[in-house]
Formats: structure tokens, sequence, C-alpha cells
């Protein structure tokens, strides 16, 4: 990051995000270009959508901390139920795979995504059998096998 910095999760503008017909808003803490050593967002899920799909991080860890509703976090040992105030963490590997999706049927699912930033970095996809291969130039989705 470039600089101190200041926001509210309420005066930042979104960026829309899924695909068949589940969606997500991710409002960036710190601008993409600015990412350094670490990635912070607002999440906002509307009721019975979830962020990025299962997936699990080589190198980088992630939190997720709670700022209002309910969240459904689905894990290699089985789903955690976690609410206002929660924080989850995730380490990197196959231990840490995880996808979090909104358990309420009216309520608005908002929470922070800390996570650090490893360049280059590759993340497993094990529901469709592909990887994300993260780089400083880019990133690309390959067949894991």
């Amino acid at each position: 990051m470039k600089e101190l910095a200041v926001k509210n999760y309420k005066s930042i503008e979104g960026q829309q995000m899924g695909e068949g017909g589940n969606q997500f808003t991710v409002k960036p803490v710190i601008p993409r270009d600015e990412v350094g050593k670490c990635s912070v967002n607002f999440m906002e899920l509307e009721p019975g959508n979830y962020a990025y799909g299962y997936h699990y991080h080589e190198a980088n860890e992630e939190v997720f901390y709670i700022i209002s509703g309910t969240g459904i976090v689905r894990t290699p040992k089985g789903e955690i139920t976690v609410n206002a105030g929660d924080a989850i963490t995730f380490p990197a590997g196959a231990d840490g795979a995880h996808v979090i999706r909104n358990g309420s049927e009216t309520e608005k699912l908002v929470y922070i995504d800390f996570g650090a930033v490893t360049v280059p970095e590759i993340v497993h996809l094990p529901d469709i059998g592909k990887i994300m291969v993260i780089s400083k130039t880019g990133m690309g989705i390959y067949d894991e096998k």
C-alpha cells in the first residue's frame, strides 16, 4: 500500500463479481494496483450467495472478520457458522480450503477479507479440478492434472 488510509465499507464503490446467478460485491480497502504484502477487501453477499468458490492457497493465508449477518463456511472438516464479531482463519494448504456463503434468507452478509499476498501463487479449486496461477503480470486457470 502506498499511504495511510481510513475507509468505510458504506462509502466504497463495489465491483460485482460472480457467475451463473451467484453474485457478490468486492469493495477494496487497498486498491488492486496498490496491494503490496496484504490484501484487504470488504465483501457483501446477498442471501444464498457465496464468494469465490471452494479453494485453497499454496502460499497465502486469509482471515475473515464478520461485520454483520451470518456466514456458513465450508471447510475440509465440515461447515462452520460465523456471526457478527467472529473471525475465522484459513492457513495456506489443503487444510485451509474454504468457501463462505450467506446463511440468512433475509440479511446481507458483510465481512472483511484479509489476505497475505505472495506472488507467484497457486490457488487450487478442487470442486472443478482446476488451479489458478497468479503472477505479477496476470493470472490463468488450468486443469489440475
